[in-house]
């Protein structure tokens, strides 16, 4: 398994922009997907987007598209998630999660979470 480390949440107007940052450590880092998920209250967690760590692919959910992106760093071993045109919608904690590449969907390492709050 891997550590993670989340930072970068935040309070920001409707519009604005944030990146949160996911700093991984432990072995093999390059046979994941990493992931973030976010989770708002009273609903249930979601998938928001993924990166193959070996071959830089990615899936967005629908409803970010065209407003967020996911990145690696491979000298840094971390994964961005830079967020623009924010919505109050977006409010939520965001966690980092990492699933081994053979099994891509089974995300068993977690990160403590960083709180975004989007204001109206």
């Amino acid at each position: 398994q891997v550590q993670l480390v989340e930072s970068g949440g935040g309070l920001v107007q409707t519009g604005g922009s944030l990146r949160l940052s996911c700093a991984v450590s432990g072995r093999s880092v390059w046979l994941y997907t990493l992931g973030w998920f976010r989770q708002a209250p009273e609903k249930e967690r979601e998938s928001v987007a993924t990166i193959n760590w070996s071959d830089g692919s990615t899936y967005y959910a629908d409803s970010v598209k065209g407003r967020f992106t996911i990145s690696r760093d491979n000298a840094k071993n971390t994964v961005y998630l830079q967020m623009n045109s924010l919505k109050p919608e977006d409010t939520a904690v965001y966690y980092c999660a990492a699933a081994p590449i053979i099994l891509p969907t089974n995300f068993n390492s977690w990160g403590q979470g960083t709180q975004v709050t989007v204001s109206s």
